[in-house]
Formats: structure tokens, sequence, C-alpha cells
């Protein structure tokens, strides 16, 4: 199974893109109990898990099986947060029909929880400590819904991974879809698809709206971390006037992963590489939970993913030298 996912080019799709063969290559001394599959859609305006689980319910609970089978596991479930029951209902009907091993956790809406540590934590109770740490160490193995779709066709129809499910949405699309898209499209074909862009001024995001990066060419590509294209127009689409930070603390209150953004931004832009590293800074899942808070309109995220490619870079180079 984890030869075929990796010849077929699987990786997460929730946007990590972490090789899936990876993930399913436990390593020695350690042992999975439970997989996990991410059914929480990772960010607002978002719905290509949530089509995915409702459209190919049955061919997604045969990829949790075999990947169920791959890990050696007897326990899986399916997180889908509260607010698509009509998700929850479809996936438990096939379960009830089929016999699948499988249980569907409901879960409180609340960004991050697409996040795989606080997925981990919302699902099992179980907290995944500090990098290195991964989510193995606590005996879970976290899949993608989309992911195990994709695991399904691997294993059962030879099929590689060459498309996705994109979702094109926002208040300047003119007819918000989600496209079954193969991979090299350009972003502006899906765009056409959906109506086209409205007049004036807009900002094109692939991903989502929290933690999507804006494009400055929508004839790039869509590749298998995109999970979708949102559009912003108006206000939406600006950024505020940046202001000195007045301490408020907003952005530590905002941080899921316990971090103090404001002090790692300001490390960022001083190139105190060891400190960041020193203060946590690979913890960080780039939510963008800082930054929306921020009122001070104090670009943090880009100055914390600056300093965070930065450091894991560092970190590598220090490896290598062992």
């Amino acid at each position: 199974i984890i030869a075929k996912v990796k010849e077929a080019g699987i990786v997460g799709m929730g946007g990590a893109q972490f090789p899936t063969h990876v993930k399913l290559s436990i390593p020695e001394g350690q042992k999975a109990n439970i997989l996990i599959i991410n059914g929480v859609e990772c960010e607002p305006y978002l719905t290509s898990d949530y089509r995915t689980m409702l459209e190919r319910g049955e061919e997604l609970l045969v990829g949790v099986e075999i990947l169920k089978k791959a890990l050696g596991v007897e326990k899986a479930i399916i997180g889908v947060e509260n607010n698509k029951p009509d998700a929850i209902a479809h996936l438990n009907k096939i379960i009830a029909e089929k016999k699948f091993a499988v249980t569907v956790e409901p879960l409180k809406v609340q960004y991050p929880q697409g996040g795989e540590k606080q997925l981990i934590a919302a699902v099992t109770g179980r907290q995944v400590p500090a990098p290195p740490a991964l989510p193995i160490d606590v005996g879970a193995v976290v899949c993608n819904a989309s992911t195990a779709v994709a695991v399904y066709e691997a294993v059962q129809k030879n099929k590689p991974l060459i498309e996705r499910v994109v979702t094109v949405t926002g208040a300047a699309v003119a007819q918000p879809k989600n496209l079954l898209t193969r991979f090299g499209t350009p972003v502006e074909a899906l765009i056409a698809k959906c109506g086209g862009l409205n007049e004036g001024d807009v900002k094109v995001i692939n991903g989502g709206p929290m933690m999507g990066r804006a494009l400055s060419n929508i004839a790039m590509p869509v590749m298998k971390g995109c999970s979708g294209i949102t559009i912003m127009v108006g206000q939406m689409a600006k950024r505020g006037v940046e202001s000195p930070c007045i301490k408020c603390a907003k952005c530590v209150e905002a941080c899921p992963m316990g971090l103090e953004p404001y002090l790692l931004s300001k490390q960022a832009r001083k190139k105190a590489w060891d400190a960041m590293e020193a203060n946590d800074i690979t913890s960080c899942i780039e939510c963008g939970c800082c930054q929306f808070t921020c009122p001070a309109n104090i670009p943090l995220l880009d100055y914390i993913r600056l300093g965070k490619q930065t450091v894991m870079g560092i970190i590598r180079a220090r490896n290598m030298k062992k």
C-alpha cells in the first residue's frame, strides 16, 4: 500500500503537501494506535473537503480502511465540524450500511481546528509536544479527507494524483463553485469557469483568507496543495496602515500554539534567528490569527513566515553537518 501511495505521488491535500507515504512509514520503535481523518475545512470560505465528503463518501471510507491496513491500526475517526450536519449524516449512513469500522466525530466550529495538532487534541485529548515531536509521538496519524480518496484511487484504480477539488469563492466571484481540477490548469481558467471577475480592484489568493498567499499572476497553475482560490474585493482586499505595536497582547491571546507573535515578528525584522529558535518559532502553524486580531495592522504573519523559513533552513543545515 505504501509503495502504491508513493508511486502515485500522494501528498497531504489540506495544503501542507507532506508526502503521505512518509506519514504512513512509522519509525522503528513507535506505533500508531489511531488514524484521524481531517474533515475540518482548514479555512473560512473553503468547502472542497465538504463537497468531497458529500459526493465521494464511500470512496473516502474505503480509503480510510486502506490507510488503517497500511498503519496496522483498528481505530479510525473522521473529524467533521458540526456546521456540516448533512456531511456527518451522509457518512454515518454509509458506515451503517456498509459496516465500516469508522467513527464520525462532530466537532465545535473553531478556527484553526483544521490544524493537525488542534485536531488531535479535539478528537483524542492528546497534546503533541513542541517540534521536533510529531503526531506519531502520541500514537496518532492524521490524513486529510481528500487524501483518503486519493489513496483509494491509487490502490484500487492505479490512478496517480493528477487532480483535486478546488473551491473558487469570494465576494468578487460571479458564480462561486467547487471544481474538479487537473494540476497545471491556470488559475485564470478556474476564474473564467466561475463567471470571471467583477469590475474594480481585487486580490486573488491561493488558499483561504487567513493562511493563503496573494497571487501576482493568475496564469499560475493549480498544484497539489491548492484547496481554494479566494478573491477579495474592496476594503477586504486592502491592508490597513501599519502603526506602532501598543503591547495589547491580542496576538498572544489569539495564538493557538501559545506563542508570542509580537516578539517573534520583531525578532524576524532584526534577523535574530537564534532568538526566534529559542522562542519556539518552529511551532507556528501560520494560521494568521495574530495578524487578523492586530489593531495596529502589523503584518505579523509575513515576518513570522520569513523567520520560520530561515530558522528551519538553519536547523536543516546544522543537522546535515552531524
